[in-house]
C-alpha cells in the first residue's frame, strides 16, 4: 500500500508541477497573441465597431505608427527578459535555501496578480502610460523566475533516474503552457484583449493555491515514518509485504555551496553561454512568431495564434526524443550539437515556407523539434547532470541554483534578443531576422564544441583504459 501511494503521488508530482509552469508559460504567450491588438488599440488604427470616447481614444493612442509601437512592445520584452534573467540568479539561489513549493506558489500568485494590473486593470479604468507599463511587466518578469528553477528541482527530487526521458518529457510543460496560451487567448481575444489576459492569469492565481496545497518537495517529506533520512537515493520494493525499503541513504544535512564554486563547475559557464543564444532564438520565435505570421502572410491575429501552435508541439517532440537519445548516450552534448546543426537548414527551408497552412505548419514543426529539443536538454537534463556533480560531494543543494545560473544567462540573451528582432526586422525585413538566428545558433554550437571535445577524448581514454587493461575484449559500442 506504501509503495503505491508514493508511486501514485510521483505521478501527482509530475502532473503538478508539469501545469503549474505551463500555467506561467501561458501567461508569457497571452502577451505575445495580443501583440498585434496591442498595436492596433496603441496607435488608433483598431476596426473594432466599440467607439470610445475621444478623450480615451487620445490617452489610449500612444504612438503614430505601427514601428513604434513595434519597438516598444520590443522593449517590454526586453524588460521582461532582463528582470527574468535577474530573479533566475536569486530564485535558483532561494530555491536551494527555502522549500521551493512555497516559492513557486509565491511566484504564481505574484505574477497573475501583475499580469492582472498590466493587461485587464489598465483597460478597464482606461489607464495607458508607457512606465506603468515597464514597471508591472518587470515585475511580473521577477515574479514568473520563481517558475523554472523551483519546479525542475521539485522534478530532480523525485525523478533521479533516467533524467533525460522524465525532464524531456516533462520539459513539454512549456509548449503545452504556449498551446494553452494561444487557445484561451484566441477564444477570447475577439472581445477585447484584456480578456487575453485575464483568464490565463486567473488560471495562474488557481494553480497557485492547488501548488501549495499539493505539492511536496523533496520524497523524504512524503510520510515522516517512512522517510527520516536527508537524501534518498534509491529505492527498493519488497513484494512480500508491499512495503518500501529505503537504501543507500545519507543521514546529514546539506551544507549550501558557494554561488562563485558553482558557476565554476565544469561545463557551467559554456553551456550558460551556448544556452544565451540558443534561448533568443527560441524565445524570439516565441515572442514574434503570430506577429511574424500576421504581418508575413496577412493572417488574421486568430488564426497566427493557433498556426504558431505547431512550433510548440515540435518543441514538445523534440525534448522527448532528444532527452531518450540521450540516455542512451555516453554524453548529452553529442546530440545537443548534432540538433544544432540540424537547426540551420531547417532555419533556411522555414524562411522561404510558403504561405499555404498546411506546408507552413509542417516547416514550423521541424523548426521546432530541432530548436526545442536542445533547447529543453539544456535547461533541464544537462542542468541537473551539472546540479549533481562529484564536485559537489553527492551535495544536491546547489541544483535549483545550477539551474537558475544556466537559464538566467539564456534569458539575458533572450533580453537581447527581443531588442535586436524589431529593430532589425524595421530596417532589414524579416529575412534579415532569420539570418541573425543562424549566426546565433552557430554560436551556440562553438560554446558548446569544447565540452563536446572533452567528452570525446574522455570517452576515448576510458576505451584505451578498458583495451589496455583486457586486450582480448572487444570496444564497447555506444
Amino acid at each position: 500500500m506504501k509503495f503505491r501511494l508514493f508511486h501514485f503521488y510521483k505521478s501527482v508530482v509530475f502532473i503538478v508541477t508539469f501545469f503549474a509552469y505551463g500555467l506561467l508559460h501561458a501567461n508569457r504567450k497571452s502577451f505575445s497573441n495580443v501583440k498585434p491588438t496591442f498595436t492596433e488599440e496603441w496607435t488608433g488604427t483598431n476596426n473594432n465597431t466599440i467607439v470610445y470616447p475621444l478623450k480615451n481614444w487620445k490617452r489610449n493612442n500612444l504612438f503614430l505608427g505601427n514601428d513604434s509601437a513595434q519597438v516598444f512592445l520590443g522593449v517590454l520584452d526586453t524588460v521582461f527578459m532582463g528582470f527574468y534573467a535577474i530573479g533566475l540568479y536569486a530564485s535558483g539561489y532561494i530555491g536551494d535555501r527555502y522549500d521551493p513549493t512555497l516559492v513557486l506558489s509565491a511566484g504564481m500568485f505574484l505574477s497573475s496578480i501583475s499580469i492582472f494590473i498590466f493587461g485587464v486593470l489598465t483597460e478597464w479604468i482606461h489607464f495607458y502610460n508607457y512606465y506603468f507599463y515597464v514597471v508591472f511587466y518587470a515585475l511580473n518578469g521577477l515574479f514568473q523566475s520563481t517558475g523554472w528553477p523551483a519546479t525542475v528541482t521539485i522534478m530532480s527530487n523525485w525523478f533521479g533516474h533516467s533524467r533525460g526521458f522524465w525532464l524531456g518529457l516533462w520539459s513539454g510543460c512549456a509548449c503545452v503552457g504556449n498551446i494553452i496560451g494561444d487557445l484561451l487567448t484566441a477564444s477570447v481575444l475577439d472581445f477585447g484583449y484584456e480578456y487575453g489576459f485575464l483568464v490565463p492569469c486567473a488560471a495562474l492565481f488557481t494553480g497557485s493555491i492547488v501548488v501549495v496545497c499539493s505539492l511536496i518537495a523533496k520524497p523524504e517529506n512524503f510520510g515522516s515514518k517512512l522517510y527520516r533520512y536527508s537524501r534518498i537515493q534509491t529505492v527498493d520494493i519488497v513484494s512480500e509485504n508491499n512495503s518500501v525499503i529505503v537504501e543507500n541513504f545519507e543521514n546529514k544535512n546539506e551544507q549550501y555551496i558557494s554561488f562563485w564554486k558553482i558557476i565554476l563547475i565544469p561545463g557551467v559557464i559554456p553551456y550558460s553561454l551556448a544556452y544565451a543564444c540558443l534561448k533568443l532564438v527560441n524565445y524570439a520565435f516565441f515572442f514574434w512568431l503570430a506577429d511574424y505570421l500576421s504581418m508575413n502572410f496577412n493572417w488574421t491575429n486568430a488564426a497566427a495564434d493557433t498556426i504558431s501552435i505547431w512550433y510548440d508541439v515540435g518543441g514538445i517532440i523534440g525534448g522527448i526524443v532528444i532527452g531518450i537519445i540521450s540516455d542512451f548516450m555516453w554524453s548529452r552534448s553529442p546530440v545537443t550539437v548534432l540538433s544544432l546543426i540540424l537547426t540551420i537548414p531547417a532555419l533556411v527551408v522555414y524562411r522561404n515556407a510558403p504561405g499555404d497552412v498546411l506546408t507552413n505548419s509542417i516547416y514550423l514543426t521541424i523548426t521546432g523539434i530541432v530548436i526545442g529539443g536542445p533547447a529543453t536538454l539544456i535547461s533541464s537534463a544537462i542542468s541537473a547532470d551539472l546540479g549533481s556533480e562529484p564536485l559537489l560531494s553527492g551535495n544536491a543543494a546547489a541544483l535549483s541554483t545550477v539551474t537558475g545560473i544556466i537559464d538566467g544567462t539564456g534569458s539575458v540573451g533572450a533580453a537581447i534578443g527581443q531588442v535586436c528582432v524589431p529593430l532589425i526586422q524595421n530596417r532589414f525585413q524579416w529575412q534579415a531576422v532569420f539570418i541573425f538566428f543562424m549566426i546565433m545558433i552557430s554560436i551556440t554550437i562553438v560554446c558548446i564544441l569544447p565540452v563536446l571535445v572533452k567528452d570525446i577524448i574522455k570517452r576515448v581514454n576510458l576505451h584505451r583504459k578498458k583495451n589496455a587493461e583486457n586486450p582480448l575484449s572487444f570496444p564497447e559500442i555506444g
